[in-house]
């Protein structure tokens, strides 16, 4: 018989099961004061009563609660709230309806080859914000994934995370170990190239629908992980850019310092491959996410504020000589030259060029409103631009909105030096 579902747990009023695990059940809830949807990890009060075979399990559910509000990217799952006592225990996560990946490393159901590596994109961004926050996750898996929807993704389940001690954690009988890296298998110090050997299972899988290193029984997987060399991707599914062979093989060298050294790297040469072989007008998040970074405007954006500016933007390919702001329309949006080049004329007179990397609609943007547009935008090329609408804008975080305001200012300001030193020499 089982146990009916509890109405309530702390101010959290439960609507079903949404999964149940060897110590803890996930509920779908509603936080009744905001009125929220969360997903309510609950966990099993006989781990909290400190059994020998247990202590491990409560400590990773501590572990877990003790992330809540520190973690925040958009590629990671919110911890929202957490309370743990010696009777109970639960964390309140943000809830993501569109499951995990799990069902997507399936032979039948695999991803395009351009979504995988998205995907792969997100996840490398995702952990080496956590690394920077002194976090190695050690439980990458696809289950541990979750789909927002198509390529938008939430790595979840930090409760085998631990903090680095001097540049390394020292691990534990934790993780999953179909995707443990060889250094996780020996009980070895480890770094963010742990989690980066298991991202690249996961990839590969995605790519391929089979693991890098099989065998009939764990044994034979764990000797596999740690002994043998995998047959490279292209091998397995044809269709794959041979440029991502080395890419996966990297990460998936049996020592940490023959995999790349940072995530950044393993991210670029990602973001690379993706450009080799696809349709034309496909605008990748990886694409968008990288013309944004290379701008010396947005320095001071973390990964985070800048996913939020990718998210907030309608993004566009156009061929050259087509107008993408014209004079005397109205509008508040702000405008942002990704790739390609661009002019300024005001009554047919040329105001200034547009290269790639600026912003164009500021003052329209700052005055806000819907007022007219003081010149034409034209492109000389084809380009990549991306509009924001004012509401979208509001909707960043107070930081991102603020950074964003101080680098539209500075490129109000050196425009207006440029317009002054035309003036002057105007009159010489």
């Amino acid at each position: 018989m089982s146990t009916p579902l509890p109405s309530t747990i702390g101010k959290y009023e439960l609507s079903k099961v949404l999964g149940t695990g060897s110590s803890a059940t996930v509920y779908l809830a509603r936080d009744t004061f905001s009125q929220a949807q969360v997903a309510l990890k609950v966990i099993d009060p006989s781990v909290l009563k400190g059994a020998v075979d247990s202590q491990s399990l409560r400590a990773q559910f501590v572990r877990e609660a003790s992330l809540a509000g520190r973690l925040q990217h958009p590629h990671i799952v919110a911890i929202l709230d957490a309370v743990v006592n010696e009777d109970a225990g639960y964390i309140a996560m943000e809830y993501v309806p569109g499951g995990s990946l799990a069902p997507r490393v399936k032979p039948q159901n695999l991803f395009s080859i351009e979504d995988a590596i998205q995907v792969g994109f997100k996840c490398c961004g995702a952990l080496d914000y956590a690394f920077r926050q002194g976090i190695v996750h050690r439980d990458i898996k696809p289950a541990n994934i979750m789909v927002v929807k198509d390529t938008d993704i939430k790595i979840a389940d930090f409760g085998a995370a631990h903090l680095r001690k001097n540049e390394t954690v020292v691990t534990m009988n934790v993780g999953s170990p179909a995707y443990m890296s060889p250094e996780q298998i020996a009980g070895q110090p480890l770094t963010h190239q742990s989690d980066m050997f298991s991202v690249g299972i996961v990839l590969y899988e995605l790519l391929t629908g089979q693991r890098p290193f099989g065998g009939g029984t764990l044994d034979e997987v764990l000797n596999n992980v740690m002994k043998t060399d995998p047959v490279p991707p292209s091998q397995v599914r044809p269709a794959l850019p041979v440029e991502l062979n080395s890419i996966l093989l990297r990460a998936l060298q049996k020592t940490p310092a023959a995999r790349y050294t940072t995530w950044a790297e393993f991210a670029l040469d990602l973001a690379k491959v993706g450009g080799l072989s696809f349709q034309e007008n496909t605008i990748r998040d990886s694409e968008k996410f990288e013309a944004l970074r290379r701008v010396e405007l947005l320095e001071k954006f973390n990964d985070a504020e800048l996913w939020e500016l990718v998210h907030a933007g309608h993004w566009k390919k156009v061929k050259a000589q087509s107008a993408m702001v014209r004079e005397n329309d109205l509008g508040q949006s702000l405008f942002f030259l990704a790739r390609g080049q661009a002019k300024a004329t005001r009554q047919g007179r040329m105001l200034n060029s547009i290269g790639a990397g600026e912003f164009f609609g500021e003052m329209a943007y700052i005055r806000g409103g819907q007022i007219p547009r003081q010149a034409t935008v034209e492109t000389l090329t084809e380009v990549l631009y991306a509009e924001f609408e004012a509401t979208a804008l509001e909707r960043m975080t107070p930081t991102g909105q603020l950074l964003l305001t101080r680098a539209l200012v500075r490129t109000l300001v050196e425009r207006l030096e440029f317009a002054n030193d035309r003036i002057a020499q105007a009159f010489r």
